[in-house]
């Protein structure tokens, strides 16, 4: 039997909260080093407009669109098999959220509606929904999802939730799975696979290192979410095994609330712009 949509939300809060619930006992969860009082409320209002209002209003829209326009293709995928299922939704859905990311890393404008994500100094199960409400409203991997479930792929997309959403808390989280893991030498095979495969703790936070001199940091690469392997076929993976001393952006002034909230109708810091860190530096204009 299939789960069903909420069955799968409850299940992927419950891998949430026991991330949340390790770290509450570990990493203090909601005192975590240089938190700033911003960063709460920037969590908790992204967190709630994504899962109350932007994904539900994607799922309709996609909806309403395909019932006006094309309701002959209504289900025109249910029968397909699982492992076609698989791919659909690994290519258009996991592979567009990796292609999405890098272009969040590589031009201005995108770059602005993410950085609310890697402003957090820490790691965290916080910072799994944490980004400009725009930016998700924008997210093409969401509109593609929300197009094969009505193609009738809503069967699969339950348990897929699940899964992508375990890796990408864990990978989010401070409490790293993967560490000791990686001290037993048995499971060191295991460990290059899995680390080739998905995304772990040790890779994502090797994305969200501040410092680009830290060995550990690949700020313009790991991009990620459920499968690392993205990164390793197009040539953007770092696989170190360590994790980064700090967390962060350098080497940008810090943007306000309504900036990483609503970026471009709260625009107050003009000099976030300057450039994307990583990227090679802007040349000036000709005059």
């Amino acid at each position: 039997m299939a789960l069903t949509t909420g069955q799968a939300s409850l299940i992927v809060l419950g891998i949430y909260l026991g991330f949340g619930l390790l770290e509450l006992v570990w990493t203090r969860l909601f005192r975590k080093d240089e938190q700033t009082r911003n960063d709460g409320i920037l969590e908790a209002v992204s967190t709630l407009m994504l899962l109350a209002v932007t994904q539900p209003t994607i799922l309709l829209v996609v909806g309403g669109i395909g019932h006006r326009f094309f309701p002959e293709y209504q289900g025109a995928l249910a029968g397909i098999s699982l492992f076609a299922a698989i791919a659909l939704f690994l290519i258009f859905e996991d592979m567009m959220q990796y292609w999405w990311h890098q272009a969040s890393h590589s031009f201005a404008w995108l770059y602005n509606l993410h950085r609310a994500h890697h402003n957090a100094r820490y790691m965290s199960v916080r910072l799994v929904y944490r980004n400009n409400i725009i930016y998700y409203a924008l997210m093409p991997s969401i509109w593609f999802a929300g197009v094969l479930v009505y193609l009738g792929l809503g069967w699969f997309y339950a348990g897929y939730i699940i899964v992508k959403m375990a890796v990408i808390i864990g990978a989010h989280s401070d409490v790293a799975w993967d560490a000791p893991l990686y001290r037993i030498k048995a499971l060191s095979p295991l460990m290059w696979i899995v680390e080739r495969t998905i995304s772990t703790p040790a890779t994502h936070h090797a994305h969200h290192g501040r410092h680009a001199s830290d060995p550990a940091v690949h700020y313009k690469g790991n991009y990620g979410n459920l499968l690392f392997f993205w990164d390793v076929l197009f040539g953007t993976a770092k696989i170190t095994r360590q994790y980064p001393v700090s967390y962060g952006v350098e080497n940008l002034p810090p943007a306000t609330l309504g900036q990483q909230l609503l970026w471009p109708i709260f625009p107050e810091n003009k000099d976030m712009e300057a450039r994307i860190p990583g990227a090679a530096p802007a040349r000036p204009a000709n005059r």
